[in-house]
């Protein structure tokens, strides 16, 4: 193997990089070649190739987002997309990938590793946490750091004008980042996808006899719960509880940006280095995660289809720390 792509797909998380920089200061240090592609499976498809050396790589690792560029590609999940794909990585020599990015990402490169044999080792770059084969996902802590500023500032002018806040933070489909940041910043009530009692929760704290009179409060919610939302939640409890002052916060995509965080760019730096280990090792259809402070490899099959577990202890945690 002499040359290899790299290439980030999907939403942009910070962190990645400084995953790219292991990536290619890795790859240089073995003595191979490494070419960027811009805009993940729409630039190979393009054919936005671009030579990465050191100074390539050069005072990134503090930056959010991806120098690299990411894009979703409709295109790519036909087989003409890939073939075109295929063609422009034999043009320039590439030989193996590495992939950062998520579950459809994963799910891209299996599928082309069967149709063309171009072998791929996938990093987990996404701020859900979500990915199977990991305890952290890469952008994760600094999501969770952002949207924690954001609490303890919203708390103040809680506690200033005596009301209830609901902040939602993103996650669409998992709650991981709202339990930390509901732990972190001393949430009343998290409400998260995998929770399906949440909502009867919430009620159970505002009207628990005996409750610890506080003249605000803080709930936290994932984009994704089933009651729908902030502002939804924010209009059903003004019904129910018309004495209290109820305003929402929607966090958005504040929590994709910015320098990520020391443990990020850890993070980052040792599985973007495992990454050119493990297809220098002749691996393939596999993504470097990491278990117990350990470097693990799952195959795509099992990432892609396992789903990862929120921790039924930080659930309850969340709760005894609410009363």
């Amino acid at each position: 193997m002499k040359r290899i792509g790299v290439f980030t797909s999907g939403g942009d998380a910070p962190g990645m990089n400084a995953c790219v920089r292991a990536v290619v200061r890795t790859a240089i240090y073995e003595g191979l070649e490494v070419v960027g592609i811009k805009r993940g499976y729409a630039g190979m498809i393009e054919g936005e190739f671009v030579p990465l050396h050191l100074n390539s790589v050069a005072n990134i690792i503090q930056r959010g987002g991806t120098f690299l560029k990411t894009a979703r590609s409709a295109e790519f999940m036909t087989p003409e997309g890939r073939e075109k794909a295929y063609r422009n990585l034999k043009k320039k020599g590439i030989e193996a990938l590495v992939c950062i990015g998520g579950n459809g990402s994963y799910t891209g490169a299996k599928i082309f590793y069967e149709e063309f044999g171009i072998p791929s080792v996938g990093l987990p770059g996404t701020i859900d946490n979500d990915l199977y084969g990991t305890d952290y996902t890469i952008g994760f802590d600094t999501a969770v750091n952002t949207a924690l500023d954001a609490i303890d500032r919203i708390r103040d002018t809680a506690h200033s004008h005596e009301r209830v806040f609901i902040v939602e933070v993103m996650g669409r489909d998992s709650g991981f980042i709202a339990l930390d940041v509901a732990i972190g910043g001393g949430a009343e009530a998290v409400m998260i996808p995998e929770d399906l009692e949440d909502w009867d929760k919430l009620l159970k704290q505002f009207h628990r006899d005996g409750k610890r009179k506080k003249s605000f409060s803080i709930i936290v919610i994932a984009e994704g719960d089933e009651q729908g939302g902030a502002l939804v939640v924010e209009q059903k409890m003004k019904k129910l509880f018309p004495e209290l002052k109820i305003r929402s916060t929607i966090l958005g995509h504040v929590q994709r940006g910015g320098s990520p965080t020391s443990r990020d760019r850890v993070l980052a730096s040792r599985l973007g280095s495992q990454a050119v280990y493990a297809l220098l090792d002749g691996q393939t259809s596999v993504t470097v995660g990491i278990v117990n402070d350990e470097i693990k490899l799952t195959s795509f099959e099992e990432a892609i289809s396992k789903k990862k577990e929120i921790p039924k202890h930080l659930i309850q945690l969340a709760e005894i720390l609410a009363i």
